[in-house]
């Protein structure tokens, strides 16, 4: 049965490694997202990924870690501040970023068409990648615990996948995608693309919510 998810627009623009925009520098990021004995803030060729899997894997590892930075600490209250009737919460924009990866893990490693999710996939991450009215209304009462390991478990399943890819996969380019043709590489790069747009609504919450002083980070 296809069920309809809706998607964000994708932002053309490669910011996400504009480490010159104000709100991306990570704050005293350590080595954990790493591999191979790479600092997390040298990006390229990670051990046992193909070369361009690996930078890209650095990419993803290095722009995970900012948005783990500004979540650390948060309490369940503040993860389900709601700043209007139309805002999404910080718990809602995790579990969000939780399952546009594992829509475009479903996509790329196993081949499903874009939408054309089954039930269960469509039930499990449906409110989360649609965000709005029903996300407000389920997506609540969790522990940063909670969202962390849904990211987590997310990841660790992406990068078990890659390992078993090469770059000639990743440049493989699908013709009848809806940005028109596209490689594997740029809609990986969308995710990690995606985990930038949506850092920057969450520090933008963050310095809202009840208590907080002036722009936090």
């Amino acid at each position: 049965m296809k069920t309809q998810i809706d998607r964000r627009a994708f932002l053309k623009t490669s910011a996400v490694l504009g480490c010159g925009l104000a709100g991306i520098f990570p704050p005293a990021l350590d080595a954990a997202g790493a591999t191979s004995g790479e600092g997390l803030n040298i990006l390229g060729p990670r051990e046992g990924f193909s070369p361009q899997i690996g930078t890209l894997v650095s990419m993803l590892n290095w722009m995970r870690d900012v948005v783990l930075s500004s979540v650390k600490g948060l309490k369940t209250a503040q993860l389900d501040y709601l700043h209007d009737a139309r805002a999404n919460t910080i718990g809602a924009l995790l579990l969000h970023l939780g399952a546009l990866e594992r829509l475009y893990q479903i996509h790329t490693f196993e081949g499903r068409k874009w939408n054309d999710w089954d039930d269960e996939t469509g039930k499990r991450w449906g409110p989360a990648s649609a965000l709005g009215r029903e996300a407000r209304q389920t997506i609540k009462g969790n522990s940063l615990g909670y969202y962390l390991e849904v990211l987590h478990e997310g990841r660790e399943r992406t990068l078990a996948e890659l390992r078993k890819r090469d770059d000639a996969w990743l440049m493989q380019v699908d013709s009848d995608w809806v940005w028109g043709p596209t490689n594997n590489y740029c809609k990986w790069f969308r995710v990690c693309e995606h985990e930038s747009n949506h850092n920057g609504q969450i520090k933008w919450i963050k310095g809202r919510l009840p208590g907080a002083t002036g722009n936090q980070d």
